[in-house]
């Protein structure tokens, strides 16, 4: 396999306006102190911060321009994408980054599917942006009726303003580089509140470029490398793909390792696998994560002479807390934080054992009704944020006095051999809202039902494509287990079913979706 690095170009290796520079504040003084300070803060008081990693799920402008059929950004369709929505969906990753840190927000970012700009030629500088529209609040601005100029401005602009509005300041910006804005429709973005050293960009076979930034931490090099690799993590045909895409970032890691076999690295982002990837699909001989990568969980590799250089960090969680997302009824972690052995060798910077996790808000980013990832929607008001959870970890500068050479990680290797089921196996019928109330909502609570189970009481309409009568009206099934789909569509036409389904659209109609054996039974 072979790979594809980009040098830098000429005049990215260091900070370019809102490339690799903070969110803009009032004067450069103003700047420069606010990085001083942070600095200062991190070295005077308890010496951690904060890393975060999310998929944000299409986080786009409003330029009125999509590459995704099934994200319409212009037309009369209730699922078209507005100012409105860009609005709605910036203040709930707004909420999510407050909740980290008594408000302060993490300090090292890695944001996965930002917009790529499809009208570079309207866009203005971001922090050119932010400085004219400062003292608007982006709410207001983000109306129906914008001028072509706000229309032109690219997602990163306004999550940059949304930041600065809410008080989340302080941070450096990189993007993910782009080959072809035609053809690519998301990118991988840092954010960073400490002095960028340099910055590289990795290209990859059918995914997002990879992010590579070297951080300064008080005269310390951290790299921070931002991945979204191929998707589809139970193909073997995506796997192939995902196995080059790790070895771009291999061959890189082993440059790193190999003159500084102690670096601090750490590898975050969506990479489309399980921490597990090998156990979970015995069919695929070889995986990116585990064979490639290398990406492992036996804290005691890190010691061993010619051992391991990485450690996945969802070692560091009880297997039954291990989840980010959720798929056909299971549980699953395709966001990731890896780090390097120098992170977890007792001096300079270093993890800090059992800090690793998920954030679960409910009513921000997971569903109050289920706990399950509120994956956004663009029907009606819009609603929900993403179909990933963000993974967060503190690291701290340990001073030169207190340098024991003790690994923080201190939980045995424990792989899970089966995934966790995303619904209990019992669950209660009676506490779900009936089917037939979907028929009276609102455009609102519609979009917020969205992925929500409900309780089917109806009769069976028979055929290839199942559709179940509710009250007065009929909706389509669907069953993603190819063996249960075939039961269901070997039941009689007329059966008066009792069965469990989540809520959702397919291609504009509303539908049910029966995910698990357990949720289909005959009405007594």
């Amino acid at each position: 396999m072979g790979k594809t690095t980009q040098k830098p170009r000429k005049g990215m290796a260091e900070a370019t306006p809102w490339r690799s520079v903070p969110c803009p504040m009032p004067r450069l003084t103003s700047l420069v102190l606010s990085l001083l300070l942070a600095v200062a803060g991190l070295a005077a008081q308890d010496r951690t911060f904060t890393v975060m990693a999310y998929n944000v799920e299409n986080l786009f402008d409003a330029d009125e321009v999509s590459l995704y059929a099934d994200f319409p950004a212009t037309g009369d369709s209730p699922h078209r994408w507005t100012p409105e929505k860009l609005s709605r969906k910036l203040s709930s990753i707004i909420a999510v980054l407050k909740s980290v840190d008594n408000g302060k927000g993490p300090d090292i970012l890695v944001l996965n599917e930002i917009e790529v700009d499809h009208t570079p030629d309207s866009t203005v500088g971001i922090a050119e942006f932010v400085a004219q529209h400062r003292g608007t609040n982006y709410r207001k601005l983000l109306r129906s009726d914008m001028s072509p100029a706000l229309r032109g401005a690219p997602a990163e602009a306004w999550l940059a303003k949304a930041l600065e509005d809410e008080g989340l300041v302080g941070y450096r910006l990189v993007l993910g580089e782009v080959q072809d804005v035609t053809k690519e429709s998301i990118r991988n973005v840092v954010l960073s509140r400490f002095p960028i050293r340099s910055t590289r960009q990795h290209r990859t076979l059918d995914s997002r470029a990879i992010v590579e930034t070297r951080l300064d931490l008080g005269g310390r090099s951290l790299y921070v490398f931002a991945n979204h690799w191929k998707s589809g993590a139970g193909s073997p045909v995506s796997e192939r793909t995902r196995m080059q895409n790790a070895a771009v970032l291999r061959e890189r890691l082993d440059e790193i390792l190999g003159e500084s076999p102690n670096a601090e690295i750490i590898v975050a982002g969506d990479l489309n696998a399980h921490y597990n990837q090998s156990l979970r699909y015995p069919y695929m001989p070889e995986t990116a994560i585990d064979d490639v990568l290398r990406a492992q969980g036996d804290p005691w590799k890190l010691r061993a002479a010619g051992g391991a250089d990485l450690y996945n960090l969802w070692y560091d969680v009880e297997p039954k807390d291990r989840r980010t997302d959720e798929f056909r009824g299971e549980w699953g972690t395709l966001m990731h934080i890896v780090i390097s052995r120098g992170l977890a060798d007792g001096k300079g910077l270093e993890y800090v054992g059992g800090s690793f996790g998920a954030i679960a808000l409910p009513g921000v980013n997971v569903q109050a009704s289920n706990g399950l990832p509120w994956s956004w929607t663009n029907y009606g008001p819009g609603a929900g944020l993403s179909d990933h959870l963000p993974i967060i970890a503190r690291f701290r500068v340990v001073p030169a006095e207190e340098e024991s050479g003790e690994n923080p990680l201190k939980r045995p290797k424990v792989d899970a051999t089966r995934p966790e089921p995303s619904f209990s196996p019992t669950l209660d019928r009676k506490s779900l809202r009936s089917a037939e109330t979907v028929a009276a909502m609102g455009d609102e609570a519609l979009a917020t039902a969205m992925g929500e189970a409900f309780r089917i009481e109806g009769v069976l309409e028979g055929g290839r494509n199942v559709r179940v009568k509710v009250g007065e009206r009929t909706y389509p099934i669907y069953v993603p287990d190819d063996n249960l789909a075939q039961a269901v569509r070997a039941l009689p036409a007329g059966s008066a079913v009792n069965w469990i389904g989540r809520l959702g659209f397919h291609r504009g109609d509303l539908q049910f979706i029966v995910e698990r054996p357990e949720w289909i039974r005959k009405a007594r």
